[in-house]
């Protein structure tokens, strides 16, 4: 019986340090991650080095490196993490929308504000479009892409857009508009969440019921 003991002791023991490292992994991905996006937002992706952001953290050199091997690789997970999180705000509004206005508008609304609202992201928005264009042209970054086109095909499907729309047009329709008028807002430092959201709506609306032949 104590034999038995011992081994559940033991097995809970490897079980705790296990979870406290992937605890301590995580945090430690996570303090990095901040830090850089802090340093990109600084200082722009050209000037920031990777001792810049190592020096934010409570980390040593050899610990970053555990994690990302280069100044590149952090600031395409930098942009990435920050993509998946707007991917799912983006889904919530375009799937829960009731008419296609609904759709562009609160989708626009939380990209835009995203954009804005979001000092660091603000920042690393602006002083790093160059390297964040290369980022987004990565085959990874096309899955936001690929998102908004199943939404505008369930959008059909739902009766919220004419069953002869164009749904390719209408993706890379949305998604210029969306990322042109974002990197025009950040370039001149434009926070007016509201109308850009009303006029990329307007545009969009406008066009399909045109389309439509209302």
């Amino acid at each position: 019986m104590v034999e038995v003991l011992a081994l559940i002791d033991e097995d809970e023991t490897d079980e705790a340090g296990g979870g406290k490292r992937a605890a301590t992994k995580a945090q430690n991905r996570s303090q990095i991650l901040s830090a850089a996006r802090e340093v990109f937002g600084n200082l722009g992706y050209d000037a920031t080095t990777v001792r810049d952001i190592i020096r934010r953290t409570s980390l040593a050199s050899g610990t970053f490196y555990n994690y990302f091997p280069t100044k590149e690789a952090v600031f395409r997970a930098v942009v990435e993490e920050s993509a998946r999180n707007l991917r799912r705000r983006l889904r919530a509004d375009r799937r829960s929308a009731r008419d296609f206005e609904a759709f562009c508008h609160e989708a626009f609304t939380t990209y835009f504000r995203y954009v804005v609202e979001d000092r660091p992201t603000y920042d690393l928005m602006r002083r790093n479009v160059a390297a964040i264009a290369m980022v987004f042209a990565s085959p990874e970054m096309a899955e936001g892409r690929d998102e908004l086109h199943e939404d505008i095909v369930d959008a059909v499907e739902r009766g919220l857009l004419p069953a002869t729309t164009n749904t390719d047009f209408l993706t890379l329709a949305i998604h210029g508009i969306a990322v042109n008028l974002a990197a025009r807002m950040v370039e001149t430092e434009d926070g007016d969440v509201a109308r850009a959201a009303r006029f990329a709506t307007d545009l969009l609306v406008g066009g399909a019921r045109r389309n439509a032949g209302a």
